[in-house]
């Protein structure tokens, strides 16, 4: 039975010779790049290669990461554009009104007098709250801060979201 696998960030480059890789995250879980950590990567015909964190460091917003065994540019330079996955199983428990990431992607967005504004189809994570991208059928997107104040029901089964817009919001 193969296990759901979640991203958790996107190999963007090689850095330096000895073999460590640039990855831009797409997970607000830190822990998940710690060394000793296993991630895979999902190869072009779908085969999963499983890899050991030995090495994590930060260098301008990126993570850079390497993986045991692989020593040298040559070993990784095959991962670039690939995705870094977790099985279900390394998903970490999360509190009440937190959500992943893929459970709010594609969301229809609602307001509480019901008017349909579009579908989330990214999130921002600029400082202290989420920003949700919202793409409207027409105009421009919309940016929703995922703030108490603002989303008031979140139906990730539906896939239903429905916010109290606050004044100048959806201008």
């Amino acid at each position: 039975m193969e296990d759901k696998m979640f991203n958790i960030g996107k190999i963007v480059n090689t850095h330096g010779i000895r073999g460590e890789v640039k990855v831009h995250r797409i997970t607000d879980f830190e822990e998940r790049f710690a060394v000793g950590k296993t991630v895979y990567i999902e190869k072009e015909n779908g085969t999963l290669l499983e890899l050991i964190i030995v090495g994590h460091r930060m260098h301008k917003g990126f993570d850079l990461i390497q993986f045991e065994g692989l020593n040298n540019i040559n070993d990784v330079e095959q991962f670039k554009g690939l995705k870094l996955k977790i099985s279900e199983e390394q998903q970490s428990q999360l509190d009440e009104h937190e959500y992943y990431y893929h459970e709010i992607i594609g969301c229809e967005v609602h307001t509480t007098s019901g008017d349909k504004l579009g579908v989330i189809k990214e999130i921002l994570s600029p400082g202290a709250n989420d920003v949700w991208v919202v793409k409207q059928e027409k105009g421009k997107d919309l940016l929703i801060p995922y703030i108490e104040e603002v989303v008031k029901e979140i139906d990730v089964e539906a896939k239903k979201i429905v916010i109290e817009p606050m004044e100048g919001l959806l201008e």
